[in-house]
C-alpha cells in the first residue's frame, strides 16, 4: 500500500518559554516489507538525529530564547506490504528485555487474574490465546476519548473500563508479559477512512517457532480488533508509551501548555484526487 502521511504537532504556551528540548521520534522505523520512498521534519530549529536504546530514529530538537509556541511537521511517503500478516524476524534486540514491567505496564490484582484466565491456552497456542485476549479486551475496553491521559497506566485503564489505542497496547502488553511472552508498546500511523485522525498504537508480542519454524513479532491492534497490516506504519517500539512516543520534552517557563495535533494517513489514490492535491 502507498500512504501518504501528514502529522503537524503545534504546542502554544500562555507564557514564552525560556528553554525546551524535544525527543522526536516521528521517522518510520525502518522494517521488512516498509520502504520510506520520501520522509521530512520541519522544525523551528536544527536537530541532532540519531538512535535511542531501542533502535527507533530520533531527532533531538533544543531551543533558546523567547517563544510561545513549537510547531512540528512531519511528513512522507511509505510502501508497505499488503501481504497476510506474519511474524516479522528478531531485530537484534533481546526479547527478554521486553518481559520486564514497567510502571505504566505493571499489571494488579485484577489485571494479572484477567491475563491469567489465558494462560492455559497461551502455553499450546499463543497466537489464538492473543486473538482471544485481543477479542476480550475490546469488549471490557471500548475506544473512549478522553478519559485516561499520557500518565494513566494499564491497570487503572483496565479498572476504569474503556480507554484509548494507548491503553488498549499497554494493557495487552501487561497481559501478554503475565502470559510469558516478550511484549511491546508501538507507536505509529493507521490508514483509516477518517479524514483527521491521531497518531496510533498497538503491541507487538514475540511468538515462539510454530509449525513452520519461524519466531518474531506479530503487532495486534486491540482498538481496531484486527493484526498490524499495510495499514499500519510503525515509528517507535518501547517498552511502554513513554519509550515510543512520538513527542515527549522537557521546558523552562512557558506555563499552561495547550497540544494542537493533526494526522492524515492517505492511500496513493485518494491522496491525489483530493481538492488540491499534484497531478
Amino acid at each position: 500500500m502507498h500512504l501518504h502521511i501528514s502529522h503537524e504537532t503545534v504546542y502554544v504556551y500562555e507564557a514564552p518559554l525560556s528553554r525546551s528540548t524535544q525527543y522526536l521520534r516521528l521517522t518510520p522505523r525502518g522494517a521488512p516489507g516498509v520502504q520510506v520512498l520520501d520522509w521530512q521534519l520541519t522544525l523551528p530549529g536544527p536537530a541532532t538525529r540519531c538512535e535511542d536504546a531501542f533502535g527507533n530514529p530520533l531527532h533531538v530538537l533544543s531551543l533558546d530564547g523567547p517563544r510561545r509556541e513549537i510547531h512540528l511537521i512531519a511528513r512522507g511517503e511509505v510502501i508497505t506490504c499488503d501481504d497476510a500478516p506474519r511474524p516479522q524476524p528478531p531485530d537484534g534486540l533481546p526479547t527478554q528485555l521486553f518481559l520486564r514491567d514497567t510502571p505504566l505496564t505493571r499489571a494488579d490484582a485484577a489485571l494479572a487474574a484477567f491475563a491469567a484466565g489465558f494462560a492455559p491456552a497461551a502455553q499450546n497456542a499463543p497466537h489464538e490465546a492473543l486473538m482471544a485476549l485481543m477479542r476480550q479486551l475490546g469488549e471490557r475496553m471500548p475506544y473512549v476519548q478522553g478519559a485516561t491521559d499520557a500518565a494513566t497506566a494499564a491497570a487503572q485503564a483496565f479498572a476504569s473500563g474503556h480507554g484509548v489505542c494507548q491503553d488498549h497496547a499497554q494493557v495487552f502488553v501487561a497481559c501478554a508479559r503475565r502470559l510469558g511472552l516478550p511484549a511491546r508498546y508501538v507507536s505509529g500511523y493507521l490508514a483509516t477512512d477518517a479524514e483527521h485522525v491521531a497518531s496510533h498504537a498497538w503491541a507487538e508480542v514475540f511468538l515462539p517457532a510454530g509449525e513452520d519454524g519461524a519466531a518474531g513479532w506479530l503487532g495486534y491492534d486491540v482498538s481496531n480488533q484486527c493484526l498490524a497490516n499495510g495499514r499500519h506504519v510503525k515509528l517507535a517500539i518501547g517498552a511502554d508509551y513513554l519509550d515510543a512516543c512520538p513527542v515527549r520534552g522537557v521546558r523552562l517557563g512557558g506555563g499552561l501548555e495547550t497540544l494542537h495535533a493533526l494526522v492524515q494517513v492517505r492511500p496513493r489514490d485518494a491522496a491525489t484526487a483530493a481538492p488540491g492535491a499534484d497531478q
